[in-house]
């Protein structure tokens, strides 16, 4: 049974369910969800707790010996399952089958996975999983969305802001929701109920953004401009090296050459998309990004990093940041054709 981490609350206080799956990245959320599983579970009289992590040595067995265990202390207990590759194995697959197909006994079992890959999620293990747990899909709160959100954890305080201090608090916390989180909080601690002025919040807030190099990749498929020059400026103050930010980028303009030369060959765009690996809201965004550039401007894209990556690395003078940076913006630069 799929359930929205917003209907988690509501959800609990008629009784915990025996099988929870939990699926997706976002920290925040994920520790939210599980902190309001442990809460309700020591209300309704769950007296134990076990949390087991899989890795390369983890003993499926231990699953099944839980099960058939009886607890001397705790007449209903809860197991916390975390398996952070999203990767079970052979064993694990038929051990996670198992678990979906035969409850524990007096055991609310929590399935913790990351955001699953397409072959994990068309697996029997998941499938069995999927039909039997309730399901919570944690999605990250994406860029566009930051203000809105924030706005609602703000209006649970009593505190009202203004579309531009919305705006500000977002962007000095983009990529951080857990920082975004804290920043909402602090708001909290510092003032009353009621307004927040523009004046107040932007001294309370510190710039905690935090980026990675697939964001920079999004902004510049987007032609986001401003965004892109953030995330550039953030990643060079966080002393990323211009390898690891320049690998990201070929990886997404290297398919998008393909998928465009497929275009004009006259092939299914989708078809191309899906052979390349591209699924859900990153279809949206590339289709877009195909009006947005031509095979010569995406060829010469690529061959420009490849010797941004001989600067990087010694074989060609030149500063390899200030490269990537004019390579980023001048896509992000260029308008539909």
């Amino acid at each position: 049974m799929p359930l929205a981490p917003a209907q988690l609350a509501k959800h609990l206080n008629l009784g915990l369910q025996s099988l929870y799956l939990l699926v997706g990245d976002e920290p925040l959320g994920q520790r939210e969800c599980l902190d309001a599983i442990r809460q309700a579970a020591r209300l309704q009289g769950f007296d134990e707790r076990n949390s087991l992590m899989v890795d390369r040595t983890f003993n499926w067995q231990q699953i099944a010996s839980y099960g058939a265990s009886i607890s001397l202390f705790a007449s209903r207990r809860l197991l916390e399952i975390n398996i952070p590759n999203g990767k079970p194995g052979i064993e694990g697959g038929k051990a996670l089958q198992a678990l979906a197909n035969k409850a524990l006994s007096d055991t609310s079992v929590v399935i913790i996975l990351p955001k699953l890959e397409r072959e994990a999620k068309n697996s029997a293990w998941f499938s069995a999983l999927e039909k039997q747990a309730v399901l919570i899909n944690i999605e990250e709160v994406q860029a566009s969305q930051l203000p809105k959100w924030m706005a609602a954890r703000l209006a649970l305080q009593g505190q009202q802001a203004s579309p531009s201090t919305l705006a500000f608090l977002a962007q000095q916390v983009e990529g951080n929701l857990l920082a975004a989180n804290q920043e909402v909080q602090k708001l909290g601690l510092l003032y009353p109920a009621g307004e927040l002025s523009d004046e107040a919040v932007r001294l309370a807030v510190l710039n905690v953004s935090r980026y990675d190099a697939f964001q920079l990749g999004e902004a510049v498929l987007a032609g986001d401009s401003p965004r892109t020059v953030r995330i550039l400026q953030g990643l060079q103050d966080e002393g990323e090296s211009a390898v690891a930010v320049m690998n990201p980028l070929i990886w997404v303009l290297r398919p998008l050459l393909g998928i465009k030369q497929a275009q004009l060959r006259g092939e299914n765009v989708m078809q191309a998309m899906t052979s390349a690996r591209i699924y859900g809201e990153r279809q949206a965004l590339v289709q877009r990004a195909l009006g947005r550039f031509s095979v010569r401007q995406l060829e010469a894209a690529l061959q420009k990093l490849a010797d941004i990556d001989k600067t990087a690395k010694g074989v060609m003078l030149g500063d390899a940041w200030l490269e990537i940076s004019r390579l980023c913006f001048g896509l992000a630069n260029l308008r539909a054709r």
